[in-house]
């Protein structure tokens, strides 16, 4: 992908990258929702809301953290689950760590945070500042270079280490007291999903070195609708390296058809193809569009994309406990209630 933008005019850019962020459904302006919550009592650096879901409580807390090494803000908002009956989780606290595609914040994909945190999991929202919301801040004379700076592969880079670090910061706190390391996950849409690969074992090499990104944290991989990493053909190369289990989410119209840049539906098979490892999964919903795994409501359908979003929280969760505790049954029976939604589904080889 970016080799195809770095051969675009400036022009041709700008029109590039905004069709592919409006059609991502991520250049939306600040919402209610994305207003900062009021401070928790006691947390240091944090702000927290407490809300319900499926009738359990979760906590949101936006954090905001700074990596000196890299002079690089590192936002985040976590969605925790509040324990039953006060009583903290018996083996610690599972975790998804989460990279939001290019022009979004840590307050998008909400409807999949607020999900897992209400059933027991944690959510890290990992914001990366080189190629989020605030791309479109600032002089409009100055947005294609923020848009080339977003599609750079050194801000590539930094999105991986902005995942690494806000996990590291998170390990040190007093939620990592109650967390469970050994059941960390990473997930993305887009760039994030990009960005949940490379942490999960994909392979750059530049001057005959592999770059290293892999952070061995991450136990598994849940990838919604990725783009072939930097534009080569070859995707395997770059893949075939990944080992943990992964799930591929994807819709047969999740296509971006832009002046200078074309990918099929079929780029999303292609990258499942590629990972390495036997212990995958592809969900392909029939119809849809590359932003209706967004936050945005309508898009892909009215009345498909919040069945396709219910679908996605469900699929994500059943993957989820079969990860942490072997529990297989859920994603076998997933197939079953969603049939009508399908295009095809190819369940892990591993699963049973």
């Amino acid at each position: 992908m970016m080799q195809a933008l770095r051969a675009t005019s400036s022009r041709q850019l700008l029109h590039v990258l905004l069709a592919l962020v409006l059609a991502a459904g991520l250049a939306q302006p600040l919402r209610a929702q994305d207003a900062p919550a009021q401070p928790l009592a006691g947390a240091s650096g944090a702000s927290a809301s407490t809300a319900k879901a499926a009738d359990k409580a979760y906590s949101s807390i936006d954090l905001d953290w700074r990596d000196e090494q890299r002079q690089r803000a590192v936002p985040a908002k976590l969605y925790w689950p509040e324990p039953d009956a006060g009583k903290p989780a018996a083996n610690g606290v599972p975790l998804v760590v989460f990279s939001h595609g290019i022009g979004g914040s840590r307050n998008g994909y909400s409807y999949l945070g607020s999900f897992w945190a209400s059933h027991g999991v944690a959510s890290l929202h990992v914001q990366h500042v080189g190629s989020d919301r605030g791309l479109w801040m600032g002089n409009p004379l100055g947005l294609v270079g923020r848009l080339q700076g977003a599609a750079r592969e050194d801000e590539a880079l930094n999105r991986v280490r902005d995942v690494s670090f806000a996990l590291d910061q998170l390990l040190a706190s007093d939620w990592g007291q109650q967390l469970d390391p050994a059941r960390i996950v990473a997930a993305g849409h887009s760039y994030g999903a990009n960005t949940s690969l490379l942490l999960s074992g994909a392979r750059i090499s530049r001057e005959g070195q592999v770059l290293p990104l892999r952070d061995p944290r991450i136990k598994a991989a849940i990838i919604i609708s990725a783009p072939p990493f930097y534009g080569q053909q070859d995707s395997e190369a770059i893949l075939q390296g990944i080992s943990v289990p992964t799930l591929h989410i994807t819709a047969s119209e999740d296509v971006i058809r832009i002046p200078g840049y074309f990918s099929a539906a079929e780029d999303r098979i292609k990258v499942f193809q590629a990972t390495g490892g036997p212990d995958k999964a592809l969900a392909v919903f029939q119809g849809g569009s590359h932003s209706i795994f967004t936050d945005r409501a309508g898009t892909g359908g009215v009345a498909l994309n919040p069945r396709v979003k219910a679908a996605t929280r469900e699929l994500t969760l059943a993957f989820l406990h079969r990860i942490f505790a072997g529990e297989r049954s859920e994603l076998s029976q997933w197939p079953e209630r969603y049939r009508d939604l399908l295009a095809r589904w190819e369940p892990p080889r591993a699963a049973d």
